[in-house]
């Protein structure tokens, strides 16, 4: 820190996600980004002008070699973040990176050890768990206030261009980018009903290449089944020209719904009592349902503030950026899954297992001749 209690930031990656990051740092005033490193100068030297930022440099390690600093922000491919991560760890550095975390779950144990052995944070970027709504129904349904989870249906109906999108070249790639649109797009919506819903027990699921030119799936299906015993269908795809994220749960008392795209405010969510036994029209909802009038959407901005606030209080990390391991293990299943023609337990991904070590690559090519 500076003299001030100020914790100096360096931003690795100077791509689209950065900015979001740039812009929650600029209106803290405890937080200021000292350095920025991006292999690409031109696009390295208009962020950091505008920004502001003095160091800039071409690699993370030349970073750290020119530099002190308290956070290091990973907006890096995905193939990148795990060895960027414990280098940043061992230089002193605590570690806000964006989704995905890592290629495997052996990654990040190896992450996370480093991070517990040299007493820094790990932080992951799943905004969609942020925002005031999404808290208030997640205490509903933890305390069983809205009875019992029974079914529910998540879906990322996304659209990705051949020609822009999966032009960058990590991009639909095992190796770089470590999965398709399941990895990359998929798992904000698969964190966000993993933190509704609590710990997984069983995926059974498929994945496709039905359009896209790519290594990995473009669409991707599977049924999840929670220890809690409630059921949900998943559906997964860069295909759909009509775009929307949407995650809904069935309870005992009523449902629950979110319909979005890349962030949720108390608009986005409805909550609807079940119909009395013998009435044909849903009941009022109870009051403890109502949404809070105070509201503040999800997104990078309540997510920093929340890690920010624990990293100069020594707390541990909040819900909202802590423990990547659900999101990251949901999709390891459906991989797995979709390649072995099975279900796939919470218990086949136990430490030792080699599912741990990366994703399976079982994609069904559907595409015409």
């Amino acid at each position: 820190m500076t003299e001030q209690g100020t914790l100096k930031v360096a931003i690795v990656g100077t791509g689209a996600i950065a900015h979001a990051h740039a812009q929650v740092l600029g209106r803290d005033p405890l937080a200021s980004v000292v350095a920025v490193a991006d292999p690409t100068s031109a696009v390295r030297e208009k962020f950091a002008d505008e920004y502001r930022v003095a160091g800039r440099y071409d690699s993370l390690d030349a970073l750290l070699a020119a530099e002190t600093v308290d956070v290091v922000h990973l907006c890096t491919p995905p193939g990148l973040h795990k060895d960027q991560a414990i280098t940043a760890l061992r230089a002193g550095a605590h570690v806000v990176c964006e989704k995905p975390p890592v290629l495997s779950l052996a990654d990040l144990d190896a992450v996370l050890e480093v991070a517990h052995e040299v007493g820094r944070e790990y932080a992951v970027v799943f905004q969609q768990r942020t925002g005031t709504a999404v808290g208030h129904v997640q205490r509903l349904l933890a305390h069983g206030t809205l009875g019992r989870p029974l079914v529910g249906v998540c879906h990322t109906l996304w659209y990705r261009k051949q020609e822009d999108y999966y032009a960058v070249p990590w991009r639909g790639k095992w190796a770089t980018e470590g999965g398709g649109p399941l990895l990359g797009l998929g798992i904000h919506q698969l964190d966000l009903l993993g933190f509704l819903l609590g710990e997984w027990a069983e995926v059974d699921a498929r994945a496709f290449r039905l359009d896209r030119d790519l290594e990995t799936e473009d669409t991707s299906t599977a049924v999840i089944r929670f220890a809690n015993n409630a059921i949900v269908s998943v559906l997964t795809t860069a295909l759909a020209p009509r775009q929307v994220s949407y995650v809904r749960v069935d309870t005992t008392l009523g449902t629950v719904e979110v319909e979005h795209l890349y962030g949720h405010d108390a608009r986005s969510w409805r909550l609807t009592a079940a119909p009395s036994r013998t009435g044909a029209e849903p009941d009022a909802a109870p009051s403890s349902w109502t949404l809070p009038v105070d509201d503040e959407p999800s997104g990078h901005t309540p997510l920093l503030r929340a890690v920010y606030e624990a990293l100069r209080s020594g707390e541990p990390l909040p819900a909202v950026a802590a423990d990547p391991h659900r999101s990251l293990e949901l999709v390891t299943a459906i991989y797995a899954s979709a390649t072995l023609g099975r279900p796939v337990t919470k218990a086949d991904l136990a430490p030792g297992s080699t599912l741990r070590d990366g994703f399976l690559h079982g994609i069904e090519d559907l595409r015409p001749a």
